[in-house]
């Protein structure tokens, strides 16, 4: 397994290792030890997959209260995932990072507790699956917008993407952030 360190702290692509012959392929997905030893410290405790078409864009999604650090990969199709640092006093606070990702590459994105997250269907049908480090919690669920011009994402967009109502909804960052010390 092959992990490479991201412009923001804690965020990591984690490239593991295929072993592929005449009948297929097989990729060991997670494994505690090895990913505690690469500085990945996550119990899993739920795992969600998506199907989402063309031009769709969900997010950026996170929890206030009870942040999820989140182990995703693509299972069919390619996206471009993008993560937020929304951790008061880190020194990337605000800053995104951006990585296309396909099936075919077995990629992983490791994102830690504390990141809004949020990704673009580039191909006629994609797949994400990705375990949580923290229950879902429809009470605690907090979006951003997309578009927002503070964070200026680069969202390799050809056309305007399909979102939920939720999403074309969402507050701008200086709206969503409530002031420091408060829940």
């Amino acid at each position: 397994m092959n992990v490479r360190e991201t412009a923001l702290p804690g965020v990591v692509v984690i490239q593991p290792k295929v072993f592929t012959d005449a009948r297929g392929w097989f990729v060991e997905t997670f494994r505690r030890d090895r990913y505690a030893t690469a500085g990945i410290e996550a119990e899993l405790v739920q795992h969600n997959r998506s199907r989402s078409v063309h031009g769709v864009l969900r997010g950026l999604h996170y929890q206030r209260r009870q942040p999820q650090g989140k182990l995703l990969e693509v299972c069919s199709g390619e996206i471009f995932d993008v993560v937020v640092d929304l951790r008061r006093g880190s020194p990337t606070f605000t800053q995104w990072f951006g990585i296309r990702m396909t099936a075919t590459e077995h990629t992983q994105l490791w994102i830690p507790p504390g990141f809004a997250h949020g990704f673009l269907v580039l191909s006629e049908v994609a797949e994400i699956s990705y375990g949580c480090t923290a229950y879902y919690d429809p009470d605690d669920a907090c979006a951003i917008r997309w578009d927002d011009p503070e964070l200026a994402i680069a969202w390799p967009l050809v056309a305007p993407p399909l979102l939920s109502p939720a999403d074309r909804e969402a507050p701008f960052l200086r709206d969503a952030l409530l002031p420091e010390g408060t829940p």
